[in-house]
């Protein structure tokens, strides 16, 4: 697994994930604001390709960058990392927490049960 983004670091792979293939010019104008410096971006970009999450094409002297890990696959981690830190690995523990502390209406209740159901039904 590679290793953990900071906050910032997943800010910016958010942007990157969001547009698939993105230019330095486009990821500032991404930013909310305000908005960091370019040279920021410019060293969270090289952290976060040196730890493998993202790498770039050359055009002249502009650098297209695009993910190397899908963004389902960095969530999964953070899940799973969650999952064992906060409920000892218990996937149980974790979703009856989450059933009973969420803010869900019933109707988002039935729909969470017609999930579980066909997961049933599906082993």
């Amino acid at each position: 697994m590679q290793l953990k983004l900071s906050p910032a670091e997943e800010q910016l792979m958010e942007i990157i994930w969001s547009k698939k293939r993105i230019f330095m010019k486009e990821i500032l104008l991404s930013y909310p604001e305000p908005k960091p410096a370019a040279s920021t971006v410019a060293t969270l970009l090289k952290r976060i390709q040196v730890k493998g999450y993202v790498d770039f094409k050359l055009y002249g002297n502009s650098r297209e960058y695009f993910p190397l890990i899908k963004k389902n696959k960095y969530f999964k981690g953070k899940m799973k990392e969650m999952v064992n830190n906060f409920f000892g690995g218990s996937d149980v523990a974790f979703a009856s927490f989450f059933a009973e502390e969420s803010k869900m209406n019933k109707q988002e209740l039935e729909d969470l049960k017609a999930l579980i159901e066909r997961k049933i039904r599906d082993k």
